[in-house]
């Protein structure tokens, strides 16, 4: 069961909140996206790093949507009482407490307002601003499990007329709108997750972004497909890949249905490498954590299946220094067909989930 902020709280209070905190996030994604489009006609210096912190480097472009966390953030608690901020950008810890300092805080927002910097900030890709709102619960670390709302907002390259925002409740349903960026206009976007029941002639990919774990996620793509389709004949290319770099990204392209199957296994494949006594695994690279899933509540909402590598349930604490791993598959046939042969890979390399 979700904590909740006020025990006393009726189930149409606490939806009164979860739209409430919708419509903040909203509004705070939109003043992103809209101040990375104004960098863009400025032909700012985006891609200069600026330092690290939070378990990724911060670049200039970070530097440009930071104020408005906390310009935004510091007008909530007159709404929600007291909260946690967790983000990048906001030190070491990536904490910082809105409200009064004597105040406990009631809710924990977890935040990246740029998921996929490297995309937009070389003006390649869109990019993604994502978040979401638990209440506190005594005793523990807020989780994204808590989540009751949660928010998408694309961020555009400069080229683009249309940006797309997806946003949901934990008892809601996904509400998906394609803006214009210029015009006052907005058409109703209705995402739905692939039916496909195989792979084939379809996009899937294991995430291999960055040099480190290369090896090993190309092995298991080429082990699933061997797998679920079987052997390669001549002149086939049944499968295709997208290495989008964002997480909210992949997590969008499976809520839409341009993707069937996706997963993200660098803390599992650094582990496999430090297991074999490979050196590449002692100097973890870059690894996904929870504010880059923190889109997680809606992709759920919109139908897809979502787990970790080992196939249990996708949960993580709000915070920036976790490492994650998950899988996301577009509907249960394909989960069946696939999660058993990453569950193998895993095993031989020596990688089992904890006790």
């Amino acid at each position: 069961m979700k904590p909740r902020p006020d025990p006393t709280a009726t189930d149409a209070q606490e939806s009164a909140l979860a739209d409430a905190w919708v419509e903040r996030l909203e509004a705070l994604g939109l003043a992103v996206r809209q101040a990375l489009i104004e960098a863009h006609r400025r032909s700012a210096d985006l891609a200069r790093p600026v330092a690290h912190e939070g378990g990724d480097t911060i670049y200039a472009i970070d530097r440009h949507v930071e104020p408005l966390l906390i310009e935004h953030a510091r007008q909530w608690p007159q709404r929600f009482g007291p909260l946690m901020l967790i983000a990048e950008g906001l030190g070491e810890s990536g904490r910082m407490h809105i409200g009064p300092e004597d105040a406990p805080p009631r809710w924990a927002v977890l935040i990246d307002p740029i998921d996929g910097t490297r995309n937009v900030m070389y003006d390649k890709r869109s990019a993604w601003f994502i978040a979401a709102a638990a209440p506190m619960a005594a005793g523990r670390e807020p989780r994204l499990g808590d989540a009751i709302a949660s928010v998408m907002v694309e961020l555009p390259t400069a080229k683009m007329a249309w940006s797309d925002l997806f946003s949901t409740t934990a008892a809601g349903p996904v509400r998906a709108r394609r803006r214009h960026l210029v015009r006052d206009e907005e058409l109703r976007l209705d995402p739905a997750p692939s039916a496909a029941t195989s792979l084939r002639h379809g996009w899937a990919q294991v995430s291999n972004f960055f040099p480190g774990t290369k090896v090993l996620a190309s092995r298991l793509m080429e082990r699933i497909v061997e797998q679920t389709l079987g052997p390669l004949r001549a002149g086939e290319a049944l499968v295709f890949d997208d290495q989008y770099m964002t997480t909210a990204g992949q997590m969008v392209e499976l809520m839409v249905g341009h993707d069937r199957f996706c997963c993200d296994l660098r803390p599992l494949f650094y582990a496999a490498m430090e297991t074999a006594g490979d050196d590449a695994g002692a100097g973890r690279g870059l690894e996904c954590h929870p504010y880059d899933i923190a889109g997680l509540l809606v992709a759920q909402r919109a139908g897809v299946v979502i787990a970790d590598g080992f196939g249990r349930p996708l949960d993580a604490p709000m915070c920036v220094d976790h490492p994650v791993h998950w899988c996301g598959y577009a509907n249960h046939t394909l989960q069946r067909q696939i999660e058993p042969v990453i569950g193998a890979f895993l095993e031989e390399c020596g990688v089992r989930p904890p006790s």
